[in-house]
């Protein structure tokens, strides 16, 4: 079991349901566009937004971007411990940093000093990037051990400081080094939350399916507290292969879950159904709900309420048009192209 660790209004370690996490895509100086995304983030259900801080410009945005909504924020520090300070003083959430790149002790017991005054806490982000020579030369390069290594000679380093609400990433492209470096960090037993992913995945199919496994690795084994599908591509597509994933393995998550499921489309098919598909995916997500909803879009009669009857609701097209049906039964016939605000109208009758 971990320690409970708090970022904002969202408690993760000991338990508590997997957080969601993701990262902006904007520049966080841009505090109107670093806005409008949190929303976004927020709509599909994120749990903990990281925001780039690249330099004292961004974090000084952080204070407006702050005031503008209640979800928790994390700064990702690289550097200079100086952007750190400053991230704190904006009322951030969390600090994401690297020790062994800000300085020396003196700077990290200043960044430490800093979160410890706050109350918040800092992540420890450790990749095959940020690997010292003493580590990369003791281990013959980067490895899993020097990976596990790497995370506890830096959590030490902020124990050290006196500081312990520590929150621990170790992530690597190599999938299976990956798992086996989170393992090592586990088997230590230093009750430290572990945040979980794989870096630097890939587009979004190599992304999904390298994340896909070795996330559910390691929360098979009951590791990790919190998690990231990093993907190159937009932040939303994150957080809802995220949910989908917890959802999959039965893993308790911070809030409900929609679940869309559809044919692969075959010439039987006589309308474009991925792109309807994409637009009916993108309405549906944002609806923000507090239980499992089914939800079903089949391609063809053959493939239609019957074989949907699972389904809380759905569409199924045939010709022009489309039916929709509730737990398989046709509620009624509309146009192909409204089919889509059909089917979120009845989504919302059925919440609220």
């Amino acid at each position: 079991m971990t320690n409970p660790v708090k970022i904002g209004n969202v408690e993760i370690g000991a338990g508590r349901p997997i957080a969601v996490q993701s990262m902006t895509r904007t520049d966080t100086r841009d505090v109107e566009a670093t806005i409008n995304q949190v929303r976004e983030l927020e709509e599909y259900g994120c749990d903990i937004i990281r925001l780039p801080v690249v330099d004292m410009e961004a974090a000084e945005a952080i204070g407006a971007i702050r005031k503008s909504t209640a979800a928790p924020l994390v700064a990702d520090i690289h550097f200079d411990y100086r952007l750190a300070l400053e991230s704190i003083r904006q009322g951030i959430d969390k600090v994401r940093i690297n020790p062994g790149n800000i300085g020396d002790r003196g700077r990290v017991k200043q960044v430490a000093d800093a979160a410890r005054a706050r109350g918040i806490p800092i992540r420890i982000g450790v990749n095959g990037g940020s690997l010292d020579r003493e580590l990369l030369a003791k281990h013959g390069g980067v490895t899993a051990g020097a990976l596990a290594e790497s995370a506890l000679v830096q959590a030490e380093e902020l124990n050290l400081c006196g500081f312990y609400d520590v929150v621990v990433s170790i992530k690597a492209s190599d999938v299976a080094m990956t798992v086996e470096a989170c393992r090592l960090f586990d088997k230590k037993k230093t009750g430290i939350p572990q945040h979980i992913g794989i870096t630097e995945a890939g587009p979004l199919t190599a992304g999904l399916v390298k994340s896909a496994v070795g996330i559910y690795e390691l929360l098979r084994e009951g590791i990790g507290d919190t998690i990231r599908v990093s993907l190159t591509g937009g932040p939303a597509d994150e957080v809802l292969a995220a949910k989908t994933l917890l959802h999959v393995m039965g893993k308790p998550a911070s809030s409900g879950y929609v679940e869309l499921i559809s044919c692969p489309a075959c010439g039987r098919c006589s309308v474009d159904l991925i792109n309807i598909l994409k637009g009916i995916e993108r309405q549906i997500y944002r609806i923000r709900v507090n239980r499992h909803i089914k939800i079903a879009v089949m391609g063809c009669e053959v493939n239609g309420p019957g074989e949907a009857r699972g389904a809380d609701i759905g569409v199924a097209f045939s010709g022009g048009g489309a039916a929709l049906f509730k737990n398989g039964e046709i509620q009624y016939k509309t146009p192909a192209a409204e089919a889509a605000g059909a089917l979120t109208r009845e989504i919302q009758k059925m919440l609220f």
